[in-house]
């Protein structure tokens, strides 16, 4: 899934109350740790290249970041951890986990499928590919309505 999708998405389920920016990051923040900072690096030496990079040409790093940040191995310990002193941070944190469940299925083992359950196992799903009309014509379509319904959520709340 795209990483806006994913920072709107965790806006939009676990940031609508409070914490509307930590969501915003948490729904991002697997991404922006491995492909973010590859991006960055790349604008930085001047070889930025539009468009998805091929694999063969990824460093490293870049694939130990991405298990790392897309485990639910991982992920779920430090929520658990952060509930015990602010449970408000840790809703919108929830936000990172939703962001595996959506990248799992919609990885295909070509492009980086997703290691949920890392470093304790290499099971990853080959899914459809996220750019793929059948999924992601749906996740707009449900962010118009989830975003649609949170405004005038607030709206009514307000009056």
């Amino acid at each position: 899934m795209d990483t806006l999708s994913h920072a709107l998405w965790g806006y939009g389920l676990f940031g609508y109350r409070r914490h509307a920016w930590l969501a915003i990051l948490f729904g991002a923040l697997p991404d922006l740790v491995s492909f973010g900072a590859y991006l960055v690096l790349r604008l930085l030496d001047g070889h930025y290249q539009p468009g998805p990079p091929s694999i063969s040409t990824l460093p490293h790093w870049l694939f130990i970041s991405y298990d790392i940040w897309h485990s639910f191995v991982i992920c779920l310990p430090v929520i658990g951890m952060v509930a015990l002193f602010r449970r408000d941070i840790a809703f919108a944190m929830l936000a990172w986990p939703f962001h595996i469940v959506l990248d799992f299925p919609f990885h295909s083992l070509r492009y980086f499928p997703t290691p949920i359950f890392w470093p304790f196992s290499d099971f990853v799903v080959d899914g459809i590919p996220w750019a793929s009309p059948q999924v992601w014509l749906p996740n707009v379509a449900g962010l118009i309505i989830l975003l649609s319904y949170r405004h005038r959520q607030k709206k009514w709340e307000g009056s």
